[in-house]
């Protein structure tokens, strides 16, 4: 007998949790880059490198007797280093008994925010990572004075362009001005931030930061680098859920032989500085006896 028209099945409430899950994800991306001023992203096939680029300008003397050749100046962009965007697969399963025990919305929800906040997490500690490995240097005893010298090295290395700076912090580095600070905090994408905070621009609160260590860099020189996981042949093959980004891609159904709703999850995105010299890490080193 055919299924009366309009009933709900359980691929119904299935497709709801997969469209819940892309929904949550790519409205924090959207935070995110409004957090960061990310005003480029990019989408790339699987496989794409990633390129990040040093600037040097060699000067000429510009004093030249009247009639005299002027010299010429070279401003030089250098390749860095290369990266490879390839998709990250995760999977997760929720079982008949938790189903039972804590019913259907409720268990597949619980297991959903666990495994998105790991994803997310992932992706801040992969920037994190990254942000670790630039160029630029800064120094002082205490948390204000890194700011401060990550501020003006900033300056220096965008003095040409006018910039809106992030800085990356751990908590417990502004956990004593924060005692006190009569500030707002607000959360995008797992990661905590203050606008205007010490006077700077936007300072992103995360523990993927070390601890006494400050990352900074130029909003415009992060970009956003995906794969769209509903490009390319995979609608060909697999049936995912994603909006219309595509920066995530989920799909979600029963496995008989183990009695579990499972899903499957890819993703491919980074997060990137395009100019490794561009980004300032600070290092805080307390004065002997402070």
């Amino acid at each position: 007998m055919a299924v009366q028209e309009n009933t709900n099945l359980t691929t119904d409430f299935a497709k709801a949790q997969s469209i819940d899950f892309v929904n949550r994800f790519t409205g924090g991306i959207k935070k995110l880059q409004e957090m960061l001023g990310i005003t480029r992203r990019q989408g790339l096939s699987e496989g794409s490198t990633i390129k990040t680029y040093k600037s040097s300008v060699t000067l000429a003397d510009g004093n030249v007797a009247e009639g005299d050749l002027i010299p010429l100046s070279k401003v030089e962009k250098t390749l860095d280093k290369t990266y490879e965007l390839a998709y990250k697969k995760y999977r997760r399963a929720v079982t008949l008994e938790a189903i039972q025990r804590s019913g259907f919305d409720q268990a597949v929800q619980e297991a959903d925010t666990a495994l998105l906040r790991k994803i997310q997490s992932n992706i801040r500690t992969d920037f994190a990572a990254f942000l670790a490995t630039g160029t630029g240097t800064a120094a002082g005893n205490t948390m204000q004075a890194v700011v401060a010298d990550a501020w003006a090295k900033l300056q220096v290395l965008f003095e040409d362009d006018e910039i809106g700076a992030v800085y990356f912090m751990n908590p417990l580095d502004v956990a004593d001005y924060l005692a006190t600070a009569n500030i707002t905090l607000q959360t995008a994408f797992g990661m905590t931030y203050v606008e205007n905070f010490l006077g700077l621009g936007t300072v992103i609160l995360n523990s993927s930061v070390p601890k006494g260590k400050i990352y900074a860099t130029a909003k415009d020189n992060i970009v956003l680098y995906y794969i769209p996981v509903n490009g390319a042949d995979l609608g060909e093959v697999f049936n995912f859920t994603t909006d219309a980004t595509g920066y995530i891609g989920i799909h979600e159904e029963p496995d008989y032989t183990n009695m579990t709703a499972s899903d499957t999850v890819i993703n491919g995105m980074v997060l990137f500085a395009e100019r490794i010299d561009g980004v300032v890490v600070g290092t805080i080193t307390p004065a002997v006896g402070g």
